[in-house]
């Protein structure tokens, strides 16, 4: 699977999308946004550094009356507010905790659209450094996307090069998407 198609796959569904504008919505009746949205992104980080989580998360023998268990003691041992504790309640008790990572994306994205900030993500096989950082902003501000949040990761599966996506946009000038161009080229000249 190539990084291209992992991303789509992640894009939030409209079923996270609605738990997105509930749960921001709830949280605009007066609850510190900037705060709970750290929370959202704490657990999402959580829950993508750790496989057992995420295995456990998405066990199809997790019930409907033990999901809130699970849910109650993620949310203590992270020592989130109750805000967090509420909302991943109702995840839980709606039987939607296998989809809590793409929910709590869909939280994120929504208040960056609600910012004016467009989110861009980039994936590299070497760290970024100050100088290319820059160089990407200066691209992306020269392409019209002036208020941006970036969020960088490595993944060594690209060999070199990187990907950005843009929204549902995706620019791969990676080494591993190249290949997979060429693959896919000389398979249908074949």
């Amino acid at each position: 699977m190539t990084v291209a198609q992992e991303k789509r796959i992640r894009a939030p569904g409209e079923a996270a999308q609605r738990y997105a504008r509930a749960f921001y919505d709830y949280l605009a009746d007066g609850a510190d946004i900037s705060a709970v949205l750290q929370q959202v992104k704490t657990l999402q980080h959580v829950i993508a550094e750790n496989k057992a989580l995420r295995s456990a998360l998405a066990d199809p023998r997790l019930n409907v009356r033990r999901a809130p268990e699970l849910a109650n003691a993620l949310v203590q041992g992270l020592s989130l507010g109750d805000e967090m504790r509420r909302f991943v309640g109702v995840v839980a008790q709606q039987g939607r905790l296998a989809h809590l990572d793409e929910i709590l994306e869909a939280v994120v994205l929504l208040d960056a659209r609600r910012r004016g900030e467009v989110r861009v993500d980039v994936a590299t096989a070497q760290p970024l450094n100050d100088a290319q950082r820059e160089r990407l902003r200066t691209s992306l501000k020269e392409a019209g996307y002036d208020t941006i949040a970036m969020t960088e990761r490595l993944n060594p599966a690209l060999v070199g090069g990187m990907t950005v996506r843009v929204g549902s946009v995706l620019f791969d000038t990676s080494i591993a998407g190249r290949l997979t161009r060429l693959q896919n080229a000389m398979k249908g000249a074949a």
